[in-house]
């Protein structure tokens, strides 16, 4: 091999194994200077933000009171009566199903909108009882909660009518769980194009509709 040909072959080594950084990086200058020219001057507005960055205050303030009056024993032993997690304590409320965006119940368990959503209208679909997997249940307990997911199903193409949906449960950690301990199911409601630039350049994703404007829309479609 000449000297000619070494070159060339390394060169074009190097050339393999930079490019796909290089266009990435060109990707991600292209969007981002296409998401300033589209938006230069002009406000992105998202006034239901507010509630949420005050809300992570209230609530730190309520956990340091829990731990201050009722102590860390007492504040243990009443998560571990409540299952430890948020779809146990909800189904315990019934009184706060709407501050708890809680659509539908029945005896076996209850439907509600995912307070942190993939995209516009992601339901979240559980049983009362905690059990961390799906077989952990009854039969006749796994009929009761694909009733409630076929329920879920239909209210949110009447709702909001979406193109696709994304219908799945994530069992344990390692699979996704936010909840391991109490198994829930996912309806994502899908829109062609919902995965957009912003996903993919700024690593966020932008919900259109706030949490209460859903919550009425489904609540509508739930009492017709």
């Amino acid at each position: 091999m000449t000297l000619i040909d070494r070159i060339s072959s390394s060169v074009g080594d190097v050339i393999y194994r930079v490019a796909p950084m290089d266009i990435n990086l060109m990707l991600i200058q292209y969007f981002t200077r296409l998401w300033f020219d589209t938006m230069n001057g002009k406000n992105l507005w998202a006034p239901w933000r507010l509630q949420y960055l005050e809300s992570l205050e209230d609530d730190i303030l309520a956990e340091r009171a829990s731990l201050s009056v009722a102590g860390p024993s007492k504040n243990i032993k009443a998560t571990q009566q409540s299952g430890g997690c948020f779809l146990t304590d909800y189904w315990q409320s019934p009184d706060e199903d709407a501050t708890n965006l809680v659509v539908f119940r029945n005896a076996h368990g209850l439907i509600l909108l995912n307070r942190y959503p993939y995209s516009n209208g992601h339901l979240l679909i559980a049983l009362g009882e905690p059990r961390p997997t799906l077989l952990d249940y009854e039969p006749k307990q796994r009929a009761s909660l694909w009733e409630l997911v076929e329920r879920a199903s239909g209210w949110m193409d009447q709702a909001i009518n979406p193109q696709g949906k994304n219908i799945g449960i994530n069992e344990g950690q390692a699979a996704g769980a936010g909840v391991p301990q109490h198994l829930h199911v996912h309806i994502v409601p899908r829109w062609s194009g919902d995965t957009n630039f912003m996903t993919t350049v700024g690593a966020i994703r932008v919900i259109p509709s706030s949490l209460e404007a859903m919550y009425a829309r489904y609540c509508a479609v739930v009492r017709a």
